[in-house]
């Protein structure tokens, strides 16, 4: 049986989601999926448009065996640490090969990158301030073309499992959509182009499984920022917040006072040298308190969001040899900070959503469990 390993955000869970685990399926018919899950606060600074209970429910109902917390202080962090912290969990529970998206497949070049990126003498040269991190990795690596979005996560596997000596192998399945695409009508499509679809109302149901429109949490844009007003005019200590870097501080205290909504305080912002991504990603750490001191603590815990039958006697194969807590050590930074991102995502959605981390009951998944849930 291979014990494979899933890295995702399902913001929404969509039909290209269900793609990748069945390509899964087809290559290793008898494999146990465990999953990584990013919850409330997204790697790309957005804020999920389904609670962390509903995608781990998703996930069971889709082939998956074992659904595993990523904490939010890594999740909203940039590519690297957002891909080291969930191959470090996956390498908790003893997984063989992760398989992710790519949009070119090209194994043997996202591997070349990432050893040249772990190498001792390898620094990236900023000779053009103005330039993003996308465009001044290209350049040092002497690449025409820009990485394109999961190519850049894809080598951030690779240079954790390279950095760390982990014996995982990395796999691509080719995407069949892209990050930027928002035109395509195509049944699978990009996450984002499906929110971007909803928003302007068109109808989304054909990109997605059944009953996820239903599931959907409507994110109070207009309160996140107003929150943000206030703790950015508040506080004298913005550049203490990860992703603050010299001169935003200045520049938010500035701004807030001369823009109306979120959108335009981060137009506001943005420059050649920050992509709307790293915007994005400062603002959610300013809204959350997370200072760049806890920004690398250890694991405390890994959490069990939910599993199978099949994931539950995995688990109790493996529980003796995961060397970290299974269930959150509740005077840890890293549970409070979850906790506090579960009642922020309450107030921004107007849900209760956060019961869930509160009474910290794994979801068990039975088919019965299933069936229920399609009724209702």
């Amino acid at each position: 049986m291979q014990k494979i390993g899933i890295i995702a955000e399902y913001n929404p869970f969509h039909n290209g989601h269900i793609y990748h685990i069945q390509k899964i399926k087809e290559i290793y018919p008898d494999s146990l999926l465990i999953l990584v899950l990013n919850g409330y606060f997204l790697e790309r600074g957005e804020i999920s448009v389904l609670s962390k209970e509903t995608k781990t429910r998703l996930a069971l109902e889709n082939n998956i065996d074992i659904v595993l917390e990523l904490p939010v202080i890594y999740g909203t962090q940039s590519a690297d640490t957002f891909a080291e912290m969930s191959i470090k969990i996956l390498q908790n529970f003893q997984i063989e090969e992760i398989i992710f998206g790519s949009e070119s497949v090209n194994i043997e070049k996202i591997n070349e990158i990432a050893k040249e990126q772990v190498k001792e003498t390898f620094a990236l040269k900023i000779e053009d301030k103005s330039q993003n991190y996308p465009n001044l990795l290209a350049k040092n690596l002497k690449i025409e073309n820009r990485i394109p979005p999961n190519d850049l996560l894809a080598i951030s596997y690779c240079k954790a499992i390279f950095k760390n000596n982990y014996s995982i192998k990395a796999t691509p399945i080719l995407r069949t959509s892209t990050y930027h695409n928002t035109t395509s009508k195509e049944p699978i499509i990009s996450a984002s182009n499906i929110r971007h679809k909803r928003k302007i109302g068109e109808n989304i149901n054909k990109y997605l499984p059944n009953n996820v429109e239903n599931l959907w949490q409507e994110v109070d844009i207009q309160k996140l920022f107003e929150f943000l007003k206030y703790r950015i005019l508040t506080d004298n200590n913005l550049d203490s917040y990860i992703d603050v870097t010299e001169g935003l501080d200045f520049k938010m205290k500035k701004e807030i006072k001369n823009v109306k909504t979120y959108e335009e305080l981060v137009e506001s912002l943005k420059s050649k040298r920050y992509t709307y991504n790293r915007l994005n990603r400062m603002l959610i750490h300013v809204l959350l308190g997370h200072q760049k001191k806890i920004a690398k603590i250890p694991l405390s815990y890994i959490k069990i969001l939910g599993f199978s039958k099949k994931g539950q006697s995995y688990l109790n194969k493996i529980r003796k040899n995961i060397h970290l807590p299974l269930s959150p050590v509740k005077e840890s930074v890293q549970y409070e900070e979850e906790i506090k991102a579960s009642l922020l995502y309450d107030m921004l959605t107007h849900s209760q959503n956060s019961l869930f981390d509160i009474q910290n009951k794994p979801i068990i998944y039975t088919l019965e469990i299933s069936k229920e849930s399609n009724q209702k």
